[in-house]
Parts: structure tokens; sequence; C-alpha cells
């Protein structure tokens, strides 16, 4: 009954600070921390059942990348695309490379500065998704690649805490003999075939009930946890490889949603426990190195991103605020560095060091990013030199066009054989490189450019420029888009893209020709189909073709439609 009490006055507690957090638009995770630095001994000493409390927390480190596990399936790294895959790469590189340096200097040893260099690389993929989210920056290119090179990152941040906790569950790699390496493997390769043949085929057994489903999941996680753990390795390896193994069947999105509760409650007490064992005996002498690692992490890393994207060739917007999104360190940095303390390659001092600079680079990033749009404008003109000049774009520029396109992917896609029979001139505008590259290569009219600049609109956009259509869904882009071009000619057709219907009427009434709102599109065509159909079930195949081979033209092009999930991920 104590350890319930005691449990309750904790929940409690971080419910009000989590509450504060919430009213400052701050991630809940530096709500969990407080929280544990509030019960700990140092302020109300409320935790006393240290162990109890440290199982939870081991058990949500395990449902954490069990859930991690899920989603990557061995065609992650093939969709996260070159440019998450360098970036990600390069960031890891470059970021540790720096991170080890500045602790050498701080006077920190080798081993204590690469523990701490490799955690200032991994930066939040679930604080990221979230604010992300609620910027409805998701589906913008910049969104897409940092997700691609976070995901980079919590690649190799796995395997990182593959090799940690191996050590802290066998007392180091001399506790592991060849016997129990040769049954890790095996397991591994025995789970991958189960994977790929058998729980694909069970799928309809596990969803015909919700119940069965949950608890499967449950038991296949912290069972393979319990197994590995058995036979020498740690159960963080068993979680993650029960994510993975389960990653390759159609029910994984529905077991990771069922399963992010659980996580959250059991991560909570982690980040909890985590703040209660901050020391702060020698708090003023970590100071200085929290704020010089701050400081590196709020403003290095950004750097480094926007080196390596504008070596890339991609715009200097774009590099800054893909930038922002690392400026942070993750949840990953802190169980990483929990880990090489139950190792004993590390004290509670480098703990609470780590734990510090997550307080401070967690709140600055999430501001950084939540108002990225109202800095940028400010420091627009100190970031040319991240951005390379463009031959191509010269030649175009004083040319007038009588359609201009704004976005390709997707609709844009759909757009181009309807342009080409009106024998129009006609102007494709995007601000990826790769599709610039792809249509150069067919000799399309197109320029490289960022909607958002007016400048570069006022550009582009001439009186005599007859349609417009923007593909991008941000209202504030096709806004200033419909300004611009009404200002030149007040009869230009304007067609924009809505994803809420108070947007598109605002829209119309700023000057809009027509907003297309896809949700709804897809209803509407399926309703002329039947009319046009009725119950001719061949017309109905010949349809059905025609779309299966655009979807395989769409793929081939990598094309994707929007995920479902990605506005509801994440808690912390």
């Amino acid at each position: 009954m104590e350890i319930f009490i005691e449990l309750s006055i904790i929940i409690g507690i971080t419910v009000l600070i989590a509450g504060i957090m919430r009213f400052l638009k701050q991630p809940l995770i530096i709500g969990y921390i407080l929280a544990g630095i509030i019960v700990s001994p140092y302020f109300l000493d409320v935790v006393k059942s240290t162990e109890t409390i440290k199982v939870f927390s081991q058990i949500g480190v395990a449902f954490l990348l069990f859930i991690v596990g899920l989603s990557l399936s061995p065609k992650v790294i093939r969709e996260v695309g070159k440019i998450s895959l360098i970036t990600g790469v390069g960031q890891i590189l470059f970021t540790s490379l720096f991170g080890f340096i500045i602790s050498k200097l701080l006077g920190f040893s080798t081993i204590v500065s690469i523990y701490i260099a490799i955690a200032l690389t991994f930066s939040s993929t679930i604080i990221i998704m979230k604010l992300l989210s609620d910027k409805r920056d998701l589906e913008k290119l910049y969104g897409k690649i940092s997700i691609g090179f976070l995901l980079v990152q919590d690649i190799f941040a796995i395997i990182l805490l593959m090799a940690v906790s191996t050590l802290s569950g066998s007392s180091g790699f001399e506790g592991l003999s060849a016997i129990n390496f040769l049954e890790g493997i095996f397991l591994i390769g025995g789970f991958v075939l189960t994977s790929i043949y058998v729980l694909p085929k069970l799928s309809s057994f596990f969803a015909k009930s919700q119940e069965f489903l949950f608890l499967f999941s449950v038991g296949w996680g912290l069972g393979l946890a319990a197994l590995f753990h058995s036979i020498g390795f740690s159960m963080e390896i068993g979680a993650l490889i029960a994510g993975i193994a389960l990653s390759m069947t159609p029910f994984h999105y529905e077991i990771s949603s069922k399963m992010r509760p659980l996580r959250d409650f059991f991560i909570i007490l982690f980040f909890i426990l985590l703040g209660s064992q901050m020391s702060f005996g020698n708090i003023n002498e970590l100071i200085p190195a929290a704020v010089i690692f701050s400081l590196f992490i709020l403003i290095g890393n950004p750097l480094i991103v926007m080196i390596l994207m504008g070596m890339l060739g991609y715009r200097k917007k774009t590099g800054f605020q893909a930038g922002l999104t690392v400026a942070q360190i993750s949840e990953f940095s802190l169980i990483l560095i929990s880990l090489g303390v139950g190792v004993g390659h590390l004290n509670n001092d480098i703990l609470s060091l780590t734990t510090i600079v997550g307080l401070i680079t967690i709140s600055g990033s999430t501001y950084l990013i939540l108002y990225s749009d109202k800095i940028y404008p400010h420091i627009s003109k100190y970031l040319s030199i991240f951005e390379k000049k463009r031959v191509r774009d010269k030649k175009e520029r004083g040319k007038s066009y009588d359609i201009i396109l704004f976005g390709y992917n997707r609709i844009g896609y759909d757009l181009l054989p309807s342009f080409k029979k009106l024998n129009k001139d006609f102007l494709v505008v995007d601000y990826n490189p790769e599709t610039i590259s792809h249509l150069s290569n067919r000799n399309i009219n197109c320029r490289y450019g960022d909607a958002d600049d007016s400048e570069f609109l006022e550009e582009i956009i001439s009186p005599k420029t007859k349609l417009i259509v923007s593909t991008i869904p941000e209202y504030d882009t096709n806004l200033l888009i419909i300004n611009k071009a009404k200002t030149l000619n007040k009869h230009m057709i304007v067609i924009v893209v809505s994803h809420s219907i108070d947007e598109a009427k605002l829209l119309y009434k700023a000057g809009a020709s027509y907003v297309i709102m896809p949700h709804f599109l897809g209803g509407n065509h399926a309703s002329l189909m039947i009319k046009r159909y009725g119950l001719n079930e061949d017309k109905f195949l010949m349809e059905r073709e025609r779309h299966l081979k655009q979807l395989r033209m769409r793929k081939e092009l990598g094309h994707e439609h929007p995920k479902k999930g990605n506005n509801s991920e994440n808690r912390l």
C-alpha cells in the first residue's frame, strides 16, 4: 500500500507540473523531469521505493524501444531518401566530433567525452513530430527531410543502446560467451524468419479480437525482452527485436497505437526517476559546461545541418527550418547516459549535466521551431552563405509564362498533361532540388524557388500570367500568392489547395478562383463514377486498372500519400 500511495503522490505532482508545461507550450518531458527533481531527496523527498520505480522505468524503456522497432521495417532506409541519409549521417559525424573536442577541452576523460559526444548527436523524433504536427508542417519539404534524418539518428541510437545495454546486462563484453553470442544470432534469425513467413499469416486471427491483439503485443514484447535477458543480453535488445519482428506485419500500426498509452505511463516514471537522481551537490560546477554544451546544440547543430543542406542544393529557408529540428537532445540521449551510469562508465554528475542540457535545449528548441517563420525574416540576409547560387535560374529570369504551377508532386503531377494540351507556356516551381532535376531531364520549364519568398513571387509572376495553380496546402503561402497575382492582374485565375473549410472560405474571400479540397474530392469522384457507370462491373474494373497503372507510375517517381497517424504521434 505504501508504494501505491507514493506513486499516487508522484503522479499527482507530475500532473500539476505537466499542466504548467502545457500552458507554457513546452514538451511534457520537461515536466516529468522537473517533477522528478521536486520529489527527489533534495526537495520533497517523496521517492522511497526507488527499486520498484526503477523496474517500472525499465519497462518504460523496453516499451519505447518496442514501439521504435515497430517503425523500423527493412523498407525504412529506402524510404528516408538520399538527402535524409546524407544529412543524418553527416550531422551525427560532425556533432560527435565537435562534441568530443569540446568535452576534452572542458577537462572530461576520454570515455566520458565519448558518451557526451554521442549523446549530443541525438534529437527527439517524438518531440519534433509533435511540434511539426502542431504547425501542420509534416508535409512540407523541410518536415519530410527532418523526419527522415531523425529516423537515421534513431537507427544509430538504437545500435548504440543495444551495445551499451548489452554491457549493462552482462557486466562487460567478457561476460558474453561465444555460445551466448551464437544464441543471440540464432534467435534474431529465427524471429526475422517468423516475422516474414509466420506472423503475417496470423494477422487475420489476431485482428478478430482487439483485446487479444493488445494482450499478444504486450506478451510478445515483454516475452522476447525476458528471453534475451535470460541468455546474457539485455531486455532492451529483446524489446527492439520484438518490435522489428512485428514491423513487417500488416497490423504494426494498430499495435503501435495500442501500446503508446503503456509506453507513455511507464516512460514517465523513467524521466521522474531520472530527475530524482540528479545530483545538486556540485551544481555550480556543472552549470558552465551545461551552458556551453547547450549553446553548441542550439546553434552548432543547426549550422551543421544548414551547411550540409546548402551543399546539397537546398534553399536557406529549408536548411534553416530543418536545422532547428536538431537543436535539442533526445530521450535516447538521457537513456544512453543512464545506461552508462549503470555500466559504471559514468557517475551521476554526468547524468545531471546531460539532464540540465536536455532541459535547456528542449525548452529552447521548442520555441525556435514554433516561431521559426517569424524568426526567419529577421536573419534571412545572414543565411545566404548557406545557399548555392543557381546559374539555371538566371536563364529563366525575365521570361513571362501563361501558366505557373507551384508544387509538382501529387496534385501537380496530374495537371501537367492539361497544361500541355492548352499549348501555352507554363512553368513549374518547386523547392525540392531532386524534383527540379527530374523535371529538367524531361525538358520541362522549371524554377527552383520558395513560394513563401515575396521577392521570388514578384520575379516570376507577371501581368501576362493567365493561370496560377498552387498545390501547397499552407494557408499563409496561398494567401501571399493570391495577393501578388491579383495585384498584377485582377482577372488572373488562381487555383489553390486547402485542407480546412474555414481557410477555404477565407481564400475565396481573398480572391481565389477555386480552392481544391483533396479530402472531399475523393467522395465526389466516386459519386461521379457511380453516376457514369451505374452497376456495370466491367467499367469499374477498367477504372481500377487505370488507377493501378497511375499508382505504379507515381510510386516510381517517389510520390507518397500522406501517412495515416502523422498528426497523432506522441505525447512525450
